[in-house]
């Protein structure tokens, strides 16, 4: 690669060396010049161009056409394969072979996201994909776009919306807020929390603001209602061990909470509002929409939630 001289090359276009190809392989520039559909004074130009550039005859005129020189024949076994590689890197799509690639990704997403992708994603590496890797980065919706910008990350995967044409943006699944509590301290009346009991009790909030209060707070503000909020922390993780230590709720995307209650014991109920159901979306640069790693990537975390989703429908 160092020893590559840019100047070198200004006196040589690719159409010189596919017309000495034609000549080679004709040995008469008539029909080289029918098989690259030009004309002979275009051909004869092209040869005069090459041999100034190379400093040989290259072709010498016979009774029955023209015959290669040893300086043309010599440059015949390096150009072919070239010519061969150069034809086979522009017209054969891009492909990815999961199980041969060496590749890593850099996606973007938060920990609850993590908690609930990530284990069945690695799963399916390990028996798909063994030398792919992957890092990851927090990336909440602000700053998605801005981290895919500079290339800290190649996918980010959240509640993100469509961001105009200069990204892709693709929806993996869709889901509700779901309230998870401990049933050895909150013990409901119903088989589901009332709007009572859910101001009643104290709160564990996810805010990555660092505030208060969200978007539920806002809900509760519009029917004339509000609750106390005792916790708030950037974290997903720490939220199901202080509400299974504590008469706390927690108020979080069904995604998260399915992981939790199977793993803790922990119960969940619906929200008793009227809240809207949202999307996880994975965001990327529109140049990499027809990138086939990134695409296999894609349809590989689609393949793990539906695959999810007939397990829970299944039980």
């Amino acid at each position: 690669m160092n020893n590559i001289i840019e100047r070198d090359f200004r006196k040589i276009d690719l159409n010189l060396l596919l017309v000495f190809r034609a000549v080679l392989l004709e040995r008469n520039v008539t029909r080289a010049a029918q098989r690259l559909f030009l004309g002979q004074p275009a051909v004869s130009g092209a040869l005069k161009r090459l041999r100034a550039a190379l400093g040989d005859e290259l072709f010498v005129r016979t009774p029955h056409g023209v015959e290669p020189t040893p300086r043309a024949l010599e440059l015949a076994a390096l150009i072919e394969p070239l010519l061969a590689a150069l034809h086979s890197g522009l017209m054969q799509k891009p492909s990815f072979e999961p199980a041969q690639a060496r590749h890593v990704f850099r996606l973007g997403l938060s920990d609850s996201l993590e908690i609930t992708l990530l284990p069945m994603l690695m799963q399916r590496l390990a028996r798909e994909a063994p030398g792919v890797r992957i890092i990851t980065r927090a990336a909440d919706t602000p700053r998605a776009a801005a981290m895919l910008d500079a290339g800290e990350i190649e996918l980010a995967i959240g509640a993100h919306r469509s961001a105009g044409p200069r990204l892709h943006h693709e929806t993996l699944f869709r889901w509700r807020f779901v309230t998870i509590y401990d049933a050895r301290h909150i013990r409901p009346r119903g088989a589901r929390l009332s709007l009572a009991e859910f101001i009643r009790h104290r709160h564990v909030l996810t805010s990555f603001s660092a505030s208060l209060s969200g978007h539920l707070d806002e809900a509760l503000a519009r029917v004339g209602r509000q609750r106390t909020v005792v916790l708030s922390s950037p974290h997903f993780a720490t939220t199901p061990f202080v509400v299974r230590d504590a008469p706390y709720l927690a108020t979080v995307p069904d995604f998260i909470a399915r992981r939790w209650c199977a793993a803790l014991g922990l119960a969940q109920s619906p929200v008793p509002l009227d809240l809207p159901e949202y999307e996880i979306a994975v965001l990327g640069k529109q140049a990499g929409a027809h990138d086939p790693a990134l695409n296999w990537l894609i349809a590989t975390l689609k393949t793990c939630v539906a695959d999810d989703a007939t397990r829970k429908g299944g039980r």
